[in-house]
């Protein structure tokens, strides 16, 4: 099958260059993967920002934020035998991972979905105490019962979970600490409950035994998780062998919950898919997309910070049409519609 996104012809809507950096000495790296939602009438991003210290020869600089939210740089002697810097986003050093960026969500708007700007009174989101201490990163965002739920990836020495706060005027939040423990992310919370209960899609990382595949978990408020059940699996030899993992929330179709998701492959190539879940028992998958129906194929796509990329985690839904907003080469912020109507017939039933 082939490529379906139609892709904004403005692409990419957002690089690095557009915004300020958060404070002096730190630079914008990349604008990645935004959590999408409306409000006041406007089409808003949050954002994930990663920074990096500048660089000065001889050494590696890479920002932390201490257990008071403050950045402190880190400085490594560039030479040092037992660190590695083969991962444009990874540190190696004396067998402990650090991340060569320190990423924090950044508030932006749009009355046409097209132009963004940083509006006034909404400060970014930055990472909150030791379990955040790596940052916060790559949020999804649920409007339920006249509240917004923030999921975002918490990252830390620690390990890498699902923290979250909540809102309801953007300009204030409720931190409710990390929902899923390490190791977990991509998490999204429907935008309805189900016989009563709240259901979330997330994905815990496995290195050993099993692999990075995408779950579902129930609960009674929103905030307590359980009876978790493995839904989506990686697929052997095809584009989505190496890793899966939820975008946005699920869209309510008559034929079922869709959702948009991604997968990689060994070469890390990310493309998205979709799969479809019953009504009224998300745990039962309908129906999957055998292709993709996003790919890297455009020059922003191709070739950035880490390339071959497209990965979405936020959308807009009107009608038939579902606007995505996705990032791509983990350096830039672009924008694709697609017919719903379409993608529920790519779909191959189980």
């Amino acid at each position: 099958m082939k490529d379906i996104a139609q892709r904004f012809p403005e692409n990419p809507l957002l690089s690095p260059i557009d915004l300020k950096a958060s404070e002096d000495g730190l630079q914008i790296i990349c604008l990645l993967n935004p959590g999408v939602f409306t409000f006041e009438g406007k089409t808003w991003l949050i954002v994930r920002v990663a920074e990096n210290a500048i660089q000065k020869e001889g050494s590696i600089f890479f920002p932390v934020l201490n257990e008071l939210g403050k950045t402190e740089i880190v400085e490594l002697p560039s030479e040092h035998p037992e660190l590695i810097t083969t991962d444009p986003r990874v540190i190696r050093y004396m067998g402990l991972d650090y991340l060569t960026t320190l990423s924090h969500l950044r508030l932006l708007c749009s009355d046409d979905g097209i132009h963004f700007y940083e509006p006034e009174g909404y400060p970014p989101l930055f990472g909150k105490g030791n379990l955040q201490s790596f940052g916060i990163e790559d949020c999804r965002v649920t409007f339920l019962e006249d509240k917004y739920y923030l999921t975002f990836t918490a990252v830390s020495g620690n390990g890498v979970g699902v923290g979250m706060r909540t809102t309801t005027d953007w300009k204030t939040f409720q931190d409710h600490g990390m929902i899923i423990p390490p190791h977990n992310k991509d998490c999204t919370i429907f935008e309805e409950k189900i016989n009563g209960l709240y259901y979330c899609l997330h994905r815990p990382s496995s290195v050993d035994i099993g692999g990075n595949y995408i779950w579902l978990a129930e609960s009674p408020d929103g905030l307590h998780w359980g009876n978790h059940k493995c839904i989506i699996k990686t697929r052997k030899d095809n584009w989505d062998s190496q890793r899966v993992g939820a975008g946005a929330a699920p869209i309510k179709t008559e034929k079922g919950w869709l959702e948009i998701y991604h997968g990689a492959n060994k070469e890390h190539q990310y493309c998205l898919g979709a799969f479809l879940m019953d009504l009224n028992d998300p745990s039962k998958v309908l129906a999957r997309t055998d292709a993709p129906i996003m790919k890297p194929t455009e020059p922003y796509e191709l070739s950035g910070f880490f390339g071959n990329v497209v990965f979405t985690n936020g959308h807009i839904v009107d009608g038939d049409t579902v606007t995505i907003y996705y990032g791509a080469s983990d350096e830039f912020v672009c924008g694709a519609k697609f017919s719903i109507r379409e993608i529920l017939g790519a779909l191959i039933y189980n």
